[in-house]
């Protein structure tokens, strides 16, 4: 069975190389046969030549032996055909986290592992943009690295990573600190999120009773799929962080509650230590966030706007970190579009990646005008 979907994914890069390179906006590769049928879980980064560089998960099906880290490089206005990155030889890998560090260096981070509950952490890094990488190396026990989303990297050098963990049917927020480029690291945590607080709205309440059709693995990226609110409050996961000047930092966390909202916690001494978490009015249908604080100071959040569906994915802009607008759509269609990864580019361009109906990997250039405007 290895042999065979190897042989697939052998065929899924020379077809790619065949068919061409594609265009800035749009998918990074051809959806169906010979890619990968499940890809998702993307990172994405710009380089210092102005390219932009892209890695995401893909094999068989999410937590299957042959699940690799892949990666692609905008160049000159095409994507280069997508190549391995990382392989655990039979151990499925999630969640790839590319960023640099004020060094210069180019890290990624990933886990591997059956699944979230038994997850390990580990990194490479580059010195020449992504051109060449390190051999693997395992991360201290107890330290996953940023989980999904980039971590902050603060002006002094202080990487500041949203972590979590998913175990005994809880999920709860870590925050995990080095000062010295990821040579050590200290831990924060856990967040979690007050069970008092936990109070859904009408929004929330519709949503839990709301039913659809069965969705099977198969066909769960092309049909709309439910993720309804919880009956209980499991936790929070995957947070973001962003800065709100000074020493204020704030996280953006993914929740499975029963309010199915996006939740925060705060921070006022540059992430050493942070406040439980308390939910802001957007709706999170248990699906991945991404947010970005622009150099004019405002907070971009990309996210599904919805209760129980990964569809829509919306842009939400806020003055304040804590009340959003909704300015634009990104996918409004059946299936689900979700997992988006999101930075500000040096010409303050939004760069936003995600997970196109988990079949490929789609780019989306949103121009600085279009975000000054609103």
């Amino acid at each position: 069975m290895i042999r065979v979907c190897r042989a697939v994914l052998l065929g899924f890069v020379l077809a790619i190389a065949v068919v061409g390179l594609q265009a800035q906006d749009g998918f990074i590769f051809k959806p169906g046969p010979p890619a990968p049928p499940d890809n998702h879980a993307s990172t994405v980064v710009e380089l210092r030549n102005n390219d932009v560089l892209a890695a995401w998960f893909g094999g068989t099906k999410e937590g299957a032996s042959d699940v690799v880290i892949w990666s692609a490089r905008l160049h000159g206005g095409a994507w280069t055909a997508p190549a391995e990155l990382v392989n655990e030889h039979g151990v499925a890998c999630w969640n790839p986290v590319l960023f640099h560090t004020r060094d210069g260096r180019l890290w990624l981070y990933y886990k591997f592992g059956k699944s979230p509950s038994t997850w390990q952490g580990a990194r490479r890094w580059s010195s020449d943009e992504g051109r060449t990488w390190s051999a693997r190396e395992r991360l201290p026990e107890g330290i996953l690295g940023p989980i999904r989303a980039k971590p902050l990297v603060l002006d002094d050098g202080t990487v500041v990573s949203g972590s979590s963990v998913e175990k005994d049917g809880h999920w709860t927020v870590w925050v995990e600190r080095s000062v010295d480029g990821g040579r050590t690291f200290t831990k924060f945590g856990p967040i979690a999120l007050p069970e008092t607080l936990d109070i859904p709205d009408a929004g929330a309440l519709a949503a839990a009773k709301e039913t659809g059709p069965a969705v099977s693995d198969a066909d769960e990226g092309v049909k709309t799929r439910l993720y309804p609110p919880g009956p209980t409050t499991v936790g929070i996961i995957q947070p973001t962080i962003v800065s709100l000047g000074g020493e204020h930092l704030r996280l953006y966390a993914r929740s499975k509650t029963k309010a199915a909202r996006i939740a925060v916690a705060d921070s006022i001494d540059n992430g050493v230590t942070w406040t439980q978490a308390s939910f802001i009015a957007l709706p999170n249908p248990s699906a991945g966030i991404d947010a970005v604080r622009l150099r004019n100071g405002r907070v971009i959040l990309v996210f599904n706007n919805s209760y129980n569906k990964r569809t829509p994915l919306s842009l939400g802009v806020s003055r304040d970190g804590r009340s959003f607008h909704v300015f634009k759509t990104l996918e409004d269609g059946e299936g689900q579009y979700s997992y988006p990864a999101m930075i500000e580019a040096k010409n303050g361009d939004l760069l936003i990646t995600y997970s196109w109906r988990r079949q490929t990997i789609k780019f989306v250039r949103v121009p600085k005008a279009e975000i000054l405007s609103r």
